[in-house]
């Protein structure tokens, strides 16, 4: 049974702490007896990384520690020893300028082992590495339950076994808990130490953090905002008023700081009404002349307001083929086109549209981004290779007519957010369209949804209108908690798919 314990306290070592720091370390490594730090040499690694040595107090007396140095990553890539790794134990491998922190050494008395208390080490070299902007964190873990198996099995073997939790390792079994990973085993590393055989294992920690060239300016955003136009359906005199009205909603979103603005499905239907006297599939034909029009001047819209604008989508000819298009006009003056690849019976019955043949994932100043139309988000496959690629924020234009069509789009979308660990934001048309054919009645609840962890709503959504009321919907998105729930969820779903039994990959490019 341990003592009662009165105060725990973590903080980086002082060289006053050095006569305790050799008790413990003397008492942790009992098979080692005259192989701990001396003074000079923690005075050393004092004066050149004073923040990388941390040590842990119980009740005001050192009981572990935690001794850390930069090293260069090409260092680490090399064939290593525990000599070579420290520079023959004078630490002149330390730079500055490293990419790397590597672990030296890391301890903690026996006395005081089960409380965690390495855990909090651990944690402390994460916020170091994070703080530093260092790529990641690198140690050889000794291996000292292998020699109880040396006459049975190889290190790899061994590994496999306590990553299978068949054969327990104080230390592996600890530093895989902490989320390090296994890069290579390492022979002949720390001489001397027999319980290993002389064998290590090189582990890693990754950085999610990491920024390979900090910029001053134009760094790429972590906080995005997005403004979601739920969109009325009015009648409008001519393609000027799309535009007036257009534009009132980018600059509302604008001036609340959006990075981007999202419209609707074929929000410039009401425009058809003057082909009323047509048949559907000549009126969709006609409008499709605006599509050209409408990318000119939200491009122009996109760099007057230094907002990146998702203009949902219209009807566009290209070589006598009808699709269902969209552009991607961003603040920088440069646009990309995508096109809705799932086609409703609806509009290949009234209108003839054909569905594209690009699945891709478009890079902008807030990262990757994936945009859908509507009936695409109904179809899992093709965001989960968006999410291979890289996307974070999934944008779904949408129109349904009907609660049931919506409810469709509504829960495939949270499902995509689930299943991808990403953002989706959905942007829906509200109200009647008396005098248009096949666009009489929308009906629309323009939603941010989110993966379901403990870093986001337990519902999954993070916002959403009034249903069947024209609104805008200012939310923002926070790439980090993301990336923290990629590598520390609760679940971890893209990481532990089974790439061994199926895999999803594009036909065409």
């Amino acid at each position: 049974m341990q003592a009662e314990i009165n105060k725990v306290e973590l903080r980086n070592l002082k060289i006053q702490d050095y006569k305790e720091l050799k008790n413990s370390m003397i008492e942790s490594y009992p098979e080692m007896v005259d192989d701990y730090w001396r003074e000079a040499d923690i005075k050393k690694l004092l004066k050149i990384f004073p923040e990388g040595q941390l040590v842990i107090l119980v009740d005001d007396i050192v009981v572990g520690a935690a001794l850390s140095l930069i090293v260069h990553e090409d260092l680490v890539d090399q064939n290593h020893d525990y000599a070579k790794i420290t520079g023959n134990y004078t630490f002149s491998t330390h730079t500055a300028k490293g990419e790397i922190l590597y672990g030296i050494d890391v301890f903690v008395v026996p006395k005081y082992r089960g409380l965690r208390l390495g855990r909090r080490l651990y944690d402390a070299r994460k916020e170091i590495c994070e703080q530093l902007n260092l790529k990641s964190i690198v140690f050889a873990g000794r291996i000292p339950n292998y020699a109880n198996y040396a006459h049975e099995i190889n290190p790899k073997t061994y590994i496999d076994k306590v990553k299978r939790k068949e054969i327990h390792d104080p230390v592996l079994s600890f530093q895989l808990s902490n989320d390090f990973h296994v890069m290579r085993v390492m022979k002949n590393y720390l001489e001397g130490d027999r319980k290993s055989k002389e064998f290590a294992v090189l582990l890693e920690w990754n950085n999610i953090y990491y920024i390979e060239s900090p910029t001053i300016i134009n760094t790429e955003k972590t906080v995005i905002r997005l403004g979601l136009i739920q969109w009325q359906m009015r009648p409008l005199k001519n393609l000027e008023a799309l535009f007036e009205q257009s534009e009132f909603f980018i600059d509302a979103v604008s001036g609340y700081g959006s990075d981007f603005a999202v419209f609707p499905e074929l929000f410039i239907a009401p425009l058809m009404a003057d082909y009323n006297h047509l048949s559907e599939a000549d009126a969709i034909r006609e409008l499709a002349k605006y599509a050209e029009p409408i990318r000119k001047r939200f491009q122009e819209l996109a760099i007057s307001y230094n907002i990146n604008i998702i203009s949902g989508s219209m009807p566009n000819l290209v070589d006598g083929v009808l699709y269902n298009s969209g552009f991607l006009c961003k603040r920088d003056g440069t646009y990309e086109t995508y096109t809705k690849i799932h086609i409703t019976p609806n509009e290949v019955f009234h209108w003839g549209i054909t569905g594209g043949n690009t699945i891709q994932t478009f890079d902008t100043d807030c990262g990757k981004i994936g945009i859908m139309i509507c009936y695409d988000v109904e179809f899992p496959e093709l965001s989960r290779l968006m999410a291979d690629e890289g996307m974070n924020i999934l944008f779904v234009p949408f129109l349904t007519d009907t609660q049931n069509g919506y409810t469709r789009v509504k829960h495939c979308a949270q499902a995509r957010a689930i299943e991808n660990e990403c953002y989706v934001a959905i942007a829906g048309c509200v109200g009647n369209l008396p005098k248009v054919n096949n666009m009489d009645i929308q009906y629309a609840q323009t939603a941010v949804f989110t993966p379901a962890d403990f870093a986001f709503p337990s519902n999954g959504i993070k916002a959403e209108t009034t249903p069947n009321t024209e609104m805008t919907l200012i939310v923002d998105v926070d790439l980090d908690l993301l990336k923290e729930l990629h590598e520390h969820g609760s679940v971890k779903i893209l990481k532990d798919r089974r790439h061994d039994l199926y895999r999803i990959k594009k036909l065409k490019n």
